[in-house]
């Protein structure tokens, strides 16, 4: 019996690309060794080896630069990788597909969404889905930036995306609503608590700000670009829930996402004015599978914040 991921016939004349030779490849380029990449696939170093050459002579050219460590991609290597990884997610897709659409039936549905908003907004919905689909589990890819995000799931990379609303994107796009930032103050700080304050009354303070690997990094640029002045930084954090508690703890300001600040430390947070927002979006490469729709469901219940007016959006783009 032929392997269920092999596309191509053994007949002449072939043009289409043998999927499992192609996940022997990206295997192997993540591991950066063909030792590491038979060990995770399970196969023996020889056979792997077999499959490499048989899809470098697909190509016609040379996919792996073998080094005195490992290997890396070839330049052709390089500039196919993305398309494969993006062939590979969608074949994924559509055994998954298969396997819910009739009936929920055992499967895995892939959600492509920002750490932020898994802390934020999804852990009630994944409570509920586990107790409604409990046959259906849900694997997360969480992306830092959403620019990324939005890339790999254009190329195939998950069933449905939770994040900000993407630009241009050809796919269907439904929007969750409108999340406005706080700035989280230190206790002592004199503008600490009350209504909303102008983001430029806090150009001078001390900030916690993210690393340029968390994707909220842009978001304050922008923002205090916006309203005109630089945060000075204080301390330098990938977390949103540390850097929420390093603002509490008096270590400077720290601009956040309203539901990433807990209940216990909303008494030092400010709403701003003008107010600050992002549009909230569950958007996908294509129509939404049944199983996709329904998570879609169990995220938008409740209510749906509208845009505040005057508001400043981001991303700013």
């Amino acid at each position: 019996m032929k392997d269920k991921q092999t596309l191509i016939a053994e007949e002449p004349g072939t043009e289409a690309v043998n999927l499992r030779h192609l996940r022997a490849w990206v295997t192997v380029v993540d591991e950066g060794s063909v030792t590491a990449g038979a060990r995770r696939l399970g196969v023996s170093q020889p056979a792997l080896s077999q499959q490499l050459r048989a899809l470098e002579e697909f190509f016609g050219n040379r996919l792996l630069e073998r080094l005195r460590r490992g290997v890396q991609p070839t330049p052709l290597g390089r500039a196919l990788l993305g398309d494969a990884r993006g062939a590979l997610a969608a074949a994924d897709r559509l055994t998954r597909q298969a396997r819910t659409i009739a009936g929920f039936d055992v499967g895995v549905l892939e959600v492509a969404t920002l750490p932020t908003l898994v802390d934020s907004m999804l852990i009630d919905p994944l409570r509920r889905w586990q107790e409604e689909y409990p046959r259906v589990a849900i694997q997360l890819h969480e992306f830092a930036h959403r620019t990324t995000m939005n890339e790999s799931v254009a190329k195939g990379i998950g069933d449905l995306a939770i994040g900000v609303r993407p630009p241009n994107w050809s796919g269907p796009v439904v929007s969750l609503g409108w999340e406005q930032f706080l700035v989280v103050l230190p206790p002592s700080d004199p503008l600490a608590g009350g209504g909303p304050v102008a983001l430029r009354e806090l150009a001078d303070r001390n900030w916690i700000l993210y690393e340029p690997s968390q994707g909220l990094s842009d978001y304050v640029a922008t923002a205090c670009a916006l309203a005109g002045f630089r945060p000075r930084q204080a301390v330098l954090t990938s977390q949103v829930q540390a850097a929420v508690r390093l603002a509490a703890a008096g270590l400077g300001a720290v601009l956040v996402p309203s539901a990433n600040v807990p209940e216990e430390l909303a008494r030092t947070a400010r709403a701003l004015d003008p107010p600050v927002a992002w549009e909230l979006t569950v958007f996908a490469r294509s129509a939404l599978s049944a199983p996709a729709a329904a998570f879609v469901e169990l995220v938008s219940r409740g209510p749906m914040p509208s845009l505040p007016a005057h508001a400043v959006v981001l991303p700013g783009d």
